[in-house]
C-alpha cells in the first residue's frame, strides 16, 4: 500500500495543474512555499478532488485499496460505489475494471453532460496511471437493465 501511495502521489503531482482550478493550485503553492522557504511546520495542502471530478473509477485491486483511496481522497460512498460494485460483481479484473465502473455509472444515469471522470489504475503497485474523461452528453439510466 505504501508503494502504491507513493505512485499515486507522483501521479497527482503531475495531474493537479491540468485539472484543478487556479484557486486550488494557489493554495498548494502557498503551503509549499511556507514549508520549504520559511521552514514552517504546517501540513501540506491536499486539494479536494471533488472540485475537479464528479466521478471516480478506481482500479479494484481489493477492498483495502478502495478503503485507503476513499479515506485519503475524502470520497463519499456515492463516489466509490461503482468501484465497490465492480469488485463485488466481477472481483479484481485488473485495470479492465475501470471500464466496468464507467459502464456502471452510465447505467445508473449518473453521467451528465460536462461531468468529468478520473480513472485511476495501479500496475503491479509500482506505477499509477490516470485517464480523465469528459461526458459529451447526458447518459440516460439503463432502467431495469443490469449495468
Amino acid at each position: 500500500m505504501a508503494i502504491s501511495g507513493e505512485a499515486l502521489q507522483t501521479n497527482i503531482t503531475k495531474l493537479g495543474p491540468l485539472v484543478f482550478p487556479m484557486s486550488e493550485q494557489l493554495l498548494f503553492v502557498v503551503t509549499l512555499v511556507a514549508k520549504k522557504l520559511f521552514k514552517m511546520k504546517i501540513k501540506s495542502y491536499i486539494s479536494h478532488f471533488k472540485l475537479a471530478f464528479e466521478h471516480f473509477c478506481i482500479h479494484v485491486g481489493g477492498k483495502a485499496v478502495l478503503d485507503e483511496l476513499e479515506k485519503h481522497l475524502e470520497l463519499s460512498e456515492w463516489h466509490i460505489e461503482s468501484s465497490r460494485m465492480t469488485l463485488y460483481r466481477f472481483r479484481n479484473t485488473s485495470s479492465s475494471s475501470l471500464w466496468y465502473e464507467l459502464a456502471y455509472s452510465e447505467a445508473m444515469g449518473r453521467m451528465k453532460k460536462g461531468d468529468q471522470t478520473w480513472q485511476i489504475a495501479f500496475v503491479l503497485g509500482f506505477k499509477c496511471n490516470s485517464a480523465m474523461w469528459k461526458a459529451l452528453k447526458t447518459i440516460k439510466p439503463a432502467g431495469k437493465k443490469n449495468p
